[in-house]
């Protein structure tokens, strides 16, 4: 009973296609019988030299059978999709379907659940399958960066990885710079802090103070660690301390006039008389602190050393490079059990996020018009800017590069953390794109780390936003500052959830505006959050998609050196191999002597 249905269903759209192609053939027959307009004649028959066009009938018997061999094979393809098709279909996409169910899933119950007022004990509760994934996917972090970039680059000469790296670099301040142009005229043309001295927009917590110079000086800091078992769960940070100290004064006193000195014969001169006090002054003074969460900077840094001395150890290094290496391919064996957890996780996160929000519908009305700044700024450069440079340089479709990213992006959206995704976004790139290993191992890590496009773009707009609504007009020079600082703060921007709030007060410090009003944005902070980063991993993944098209060349010709080093291996005389072994077991008998 099976078959013949599949065969009836067969028939049906074989039926259709016929139809459909007699259809087109009373079409064409239509066109080729109307004659051509009077204004073509100049072109047919005037030029001698030209070859004659064909006659009526040959170009309709060629139009036919070009349309005839289009609609057949449309009709095989057709015909041949069957049930076992359709299935190997949905077992190949499994993942990505139950993703996507899962963020449509979330939305809708985090929204029917609003109305229950649940406590804050309540969402806790109900949020914790989401946080469970979130515990697993930082738990893979700290030995997926440092097992990919030290067997990604000890796989590479220096050479090859030295050039991998400088594209890399151009192409991560490249996008960042062209993101934080697009924020800026996006917001300069929507301005959607004109209107808001009318309605005012409520400060939604409160912002640790911190001065650009330090934050610059922490960056540097992190890059180096002292402790690298430090560094897997702590970062460096200034903190500022209130001291309470007293300074001697020396005060100058007239006495002359105040004691209407008169007497020419005294011998004291009273105009200056010296007298010290003591002053209570309260300064803030920066004091080394620390932060919780991975260095992962710092890890970056020692890793890709790492990685280059191994591979300049050449064989000494062998035992190294396979450490690693395995290493690598056990947690990423380790993603493939977690990732059928994710979708759950993804369903919880999003709709415990939502349940927690409060007042939501006030929230979009007062910074409506800023969200749909920064989510319009961030789909022109996703959707758009990002997909057209991978076309110019790799001439390759973009979309469908993208297409193999979806679960990615969605696990992304879902965790905002580009770190939490990593190992999500490796497996994507190097299973579903068929990126190179050697690239995805060396260009991911840094690039969740450095290339941060979707936070310099929320900087950005922000930053103007805040201006705006204090009414301040910035001149050329201040949004120049704005641009250079705000690509600047992104590279110091972990990938860790919402630490563009944090870099968010350099930028503002940079151009004098009020730091206290980044609590203006706070309560839409948690979704515009998911959106860049999203935009910050799809930027990564196109990028790693870029350097392995550039990198193309030293990639195959190290690929020819392996395989003539094994050849030349292999072809080594016998006599050769005698002589190599009874020399190691002489020397093996000496050391046992």
């Amino acid at each position: 009973m099976t078959l013949s249905a599949e065969q009836h269903e067969a028939s049906n759209k074989c039926f259709h296609f016929s139809h459909e192609t007699r259809l087109l053939d009373q079409v064409l027959e239509l066109i080729m019988n109307e004659k051509p307009p009077a204004s073509t004649s100049l072109f047919l028959n005037e030029d001698v030299d030209k070859p004659p066009l064909p006659e009526r009938g040959d170009l309709r018997r060629r139009l036919r059978r070009a349309m005839e061999r289009r609609a057949s094979g449309m009709k095989e393809r057709m015909c041949s999709i069957s049930r076992g098709s359709v299935k190997g279909f949905l077992k190949r996409n499994l993942f990505v379907l139950f993703t996507v169910a899962a963020v449509a899933l979330g939305v809708l119950l985090g929204f029917a659940l609003r109305p229950h007022n649940l406590s804050l004990r309540e969402i806790k509760y109900f949020a914790f399958p989401g946080e469970l994934l979130m515990r697993m996917l930082q738990m893979l972090v700290l030995p997926l960066i440092v097992s990919s970039l030290v067997t990604g680059i000890s796989s590479l000469d220096s050479k090859a990885s030295g050039k991998m790296g400088v594209r890399a670099v151009v192409y991560y301040m490249v996008t960042t710079l062209i993101a934080v142009f697009i924020g800026i005229v996006v917001v300069i043309i929507i301005r959607p802090g004109k209107g808001s001295r009318d309605s005012p927009v409520a400060n939604s917590g409160n912002i640790e103070p911190v001065q650009a110079a330090d934050a610059f000086l922490d960056l540097i800091r992190n890059m180096f660690p002292p402790n690298l078992v430090e560094a897997c769960f702590k970062q460096y940070k200034t903190v500022y301390k209130k001291t309470v100290h007293t300074r001697n004064v020396t005060v100058t006193l007239n006495l002359t006039d105040s004691l209407n000195v008169t007497e020419t014969n005294m011998s004291m001169d009273l105009s200056r008389v010296l007298h010290t006090i003591q002053e209570t002054v309260e300064e803030t003074v920066p004091v080394s602190g620390s932060s919780s969460g991975v260095n992962a900077l710092g890890l970056v840094v020692f890793s890709m050393c790492f990685g280059l001395v191994i591979g300049n150890m050449k064989q000494q290094g062998q035992a190294l490079r396979d450490f690693f290496d395995c290493l690598n391919e056990a947690i990423m064996r380790l993603v493939a059990i977690i990732i059928w957890y994710a979708p759950v996780g993804i369903l919880f996160l999003i709709a415990g996020k939502i349940v927690e929000m409060k007042n939501l519908a006030e929230v979009g009305g007062q910074l409506g018009m800023y969200t749909v700044s920064v989510i319009v700024g961030l789909l022109i450069h996703g959707l758009f800017v990002l997909p057209l440079l991978y076309f110019l340089v790799t001439r390759k479709n973009p979309y469908s590069f993208i297409g193999g990213l979806l679960q990615a992006l969605i696990t992304a959206l879902g965790t905002s953390s580009s770190s939490a995704t990593l190992p999500i976004t490796f497996r994507c790139l190097e299973e579903n794109n068929h990126v190179d290993k050697r690239v995805t191992r060396f260009i991911l890590p840094v690039g969740a780390t450095i290339n941060m496009d979707g936070t310099a773009l929320y900087e950005a707009v922000a930053a103007i936003f805040i201006a705006q609504v204090n009414d301040m007009d910035l001149n050329f020079g201040q949004i120049l500052t704005i641009s250079i600082t705000a690509t600047a703060a992104s590279i110091g921007a972990a990938g860790i959830p919402q630490a563009g709030l944090v870099t968010m007060v350099i930028v503002l410090t940079s151009v004098g505006l009020p730091t206290e009003d980044i609590t203006l944005i706070i309560a839409v902070d948690w979704f515009l959050d998911r959106l860049r980063t999203t935009t910050n991993v799809l930027g990564d993944s196109l990028g790693a998609g870029i350097v392995e098209h550039l990198s193309r060349g030293e990639l195959q010709s190290q690929d020819a050196e392996v395989r003539n080093s094994v050849i030349e291996e292999n072809e080594k005389p016998y006599q050769l191999i005698c002589q190599e072994n009874d020399s190691v077991k002489h020397h093996n008998s000496e050391t046992t002597m």
